[in-house]
């Protein structure tokens, strides 16, 4: 079925914008809830305080507490980007201020899973630590707090993810999702709540005279801005004023080379200009990038390369992250082709008419899937369906026999607007308390696991639950649109007023506009991509170029058709040093 094209609502008479915004601006920032200049200053000054931030007091504490005793910490993050560059300003920010004896471990996802586990603990054991720091996780992680306490092991947890009903009794809690916490931006990033954490240690250590006592250089925080943007767009959390501030004064050093040297790597093996980036750089070129050593291989591998300060180590890294990828895609593109073949087999109707016949909540499972790359599968059939999807993969455990252990399935859920995932996964854990083992995650995407013979009556009892929380509209695929632009906002002075205009990212969305043009020239490249040349104007005097990912090869191109419609976006392609305005087109619809 066809997406439903709309327009954002951007109401003038709501506008206090000065003169200097123009009025194409304005007319998008409106469509987007910013009524005023003021909520488009990206300076530093403009982050809210952490005072209201819950649990930093006794944060702050038990950091200077390890500081003074040179106590050993060890950091136990998260297998994503979020997680990585969470670490990395962790290590890199304790180091600078004095810390001597502080490492990291992260949870292969395959053997220990997700978060602070009693088995993580009993391995973070071997390290004798008097300090654990979750970064990116900790919040549902009830038990291996418990277990660290009773080892002795103080516990610090610094998370994002939504809280459930129970806490972990642990030393302190920074998260500004749990109850009673006031600091205004719920959507920061994991790493975004570290340097929130490191940031205020590091005021507190200035009032206490530690940088001038032990002969130490304070830190700049801005120093790390393009650690905390990278992971807070590979996180895809919604870019609120705060996360847009962080995003774009990250954006700016990369752009000035003060960057690590393992973000310069991969930014080179992606073929990325640094000087040109944006933040859709960082979610499609850097994020993936690092993510596929958490889904395929070990989190550390990326950890490493952020930390490297050698610009030949960071290489090396990044090689390895970059073939790691290239893995991954292929792993991908054949689970997408089971998942489809799935869907057809559950569309009664056949894989060419709508998806009526499919559940609400569809659940998805093949034996041979991997488990680091159901998130993307389930996204990528999300996106076909329009409607929540959790892939899942086989996790069962192997004895030193052989034998399947305890079999279990893992899944990856994403959502779509209007469900809240998480909060119908706790749903069904309410009603069905004994089918779900474990699960955690956001409004948009979230994680579990099960029993393998609990999966037919999960995919059920979802389903159910899915059909109570929405509307048979809900399922109608919805793109929203910035309106049409004229002829004369067709150049690259709108491109760059666009470029810079951002950062856009999730919940601020990047512009797409609507349009008609006659069709000049069309042709496929790269096997499934459709490469055409457009008029803008009647008279084809202005000319201007699109391209069309991953078009229906049998539909395009079409040789009887002169007009096309379509959504698309403004971007500055640089081909030999010369620029052009082209679109990027992402629905064709006529």
């Amino acid at each position: 079925m066809p997406p439903k094209i709309t327009q954002r609502i951007a109401n003038l008479e709501n506008s206090q914008f000065s003169n200097d915004i123009p009025p194409l601006l304005q007319r998008i920032y409106l469509g987007r809830g910013i009524t005023s200049d003021k909520q488009l200053d990206r300076s530093l000054t403009k982050l809210p305080k952490p005072d209201n931030l819950k649990g930093l007091s006794e944060g702050v504490s038990l950091l200077a507490e390890a500081l003074r005793k040179q106590q050993s910490v060890l950091i136990v993050g998260d297998f994503d980007a979020d997680g990585a560059t969470s670490t990395a300003l962790t290590l890199l920010a304790m180091g600078s201020m004095g810390l001597q004896n502080i490492d990291f471990i992260v949870p292969n996802r395959f053997e220990y899973g997700y978060g602070l586990t009693p088995e993580i603990v009993a391995l973070a054991q071997q390290q004798s630590p008097d300090l654990i720091i979750t970064v990116d996780n900790g919040t549902s992680s009830i038990n291996g707090v418990k277990a660290a306490k009773e080892a002795g092991i103080k516990v610090l947890i610094s998370d994002h993810h939504l809280p459930g009903t129970e806490l972990p009794e642990a030393d302190a809690i920074l998260n500004p999702n749990q109850r009673n916490c006031e600091f205004p931006s719920k959507n920061l990033a994991g790493v975004g709540v570290v340097f929130y954490l490191l940031s205020a240690l590091r005021s507190h250590l200035r009032k206490a005279g530690w940088f001038a006592e032990n002969n130490l250089t304070e830190p700049n925080m801005a120093e790390w801005l393009d650690l905390v943007a990278l992971g807070t767009v590979a996180d895809v959390v919604p870019l609120d004023q705060t996360n847009r501030v962080l995003v774009h004064q990250g954006l700016q050093r990369i752009r000035a080379g003060k960057t690590r040297p393992g973000i310069q790597a991969l930014l080179d093996l992606a073929g990325k200009d640094r000087q040109r980036l944006v933040a859709a750089d960082m979610g499609f070129a850097l994020g993936p990038r690092l993510n596929a050593a958490g889904r395929l291989d070990d989190m550390s591998i990326g950890i490493e390369c952020l930390l490297a300060n050698d610009d030949y180590l960071a290489r090396e890294y990044a090689v390895q992250l970059d073939e790691l990828n290239r893995d991954r895609r292929v792993i991908e593109a054949d689970m997408q082709r089971e998942g489809l073949a799935i869907l057809d087999q559950l569309n009664l109707n056949g894989p060419n008419e709508d998806e009526s016949d499919l559940p609400w909540g569809l659940c998805l499972f093949d034996e041979n899937w991997h488990q680091g790359v159901v998130g993307l599968l389930a996204s990528r059939i999300k996106d076909r369906v329009h409607r929540p999807v959790i892939a899942f993969a086989d996790a069962s455990t192997i004895d030193s026999e052989g034998k399947v252990k305890d079999q279990e399935y893992k899944g990856s859920a994403r959502s779509i607007p209007g469900l809240h995932i998480r909060d119908a996964l706790e749903a069904v854990a309410s009603s069905n308390p004994e089918l779900i083992s474990k699960f955690g995650g956001h409004a948009m995407a979230a994680g579990l696991s099960l029993k393998a013979v609990n999966y037919p009556a999960f995919a059920a009892a979802f389903d159910e639950e899915v059909k109570r929380r929405l509307i048979s509209a809900d399922l109608e695929a919805e793109i929203a649109t910035d309106g049409e632009l004229g002829t004369e906002q067709l150049n690259l002075e709108t491109g760059y007023l666009l470029r810079e205009a951002g950062p856009w990212g999730q919940h601020f969305p990047e512009p797409l506009f609507q349009g008609e043009f006659t069709i000049v020239q069309q042709r496929i490249v790269g096997e499934k991509h459709l490469k055409l040349l457009l008029a803008v104007d009647e008279q084809k005097q202005q000319l201007i170029d699109a391209i069309a990912f991953n078009v229906d090869t049998d539909i395009w191109p079409n040789q009887d058709a002169d007009k096309i419609r379509l959504v698309y976006k403004l971007d500055i392609n640089v081909w030999q040093g010369r620029e052009s305005l082209q679109l990027m087109v992402e629905t064709i619809l006529g």
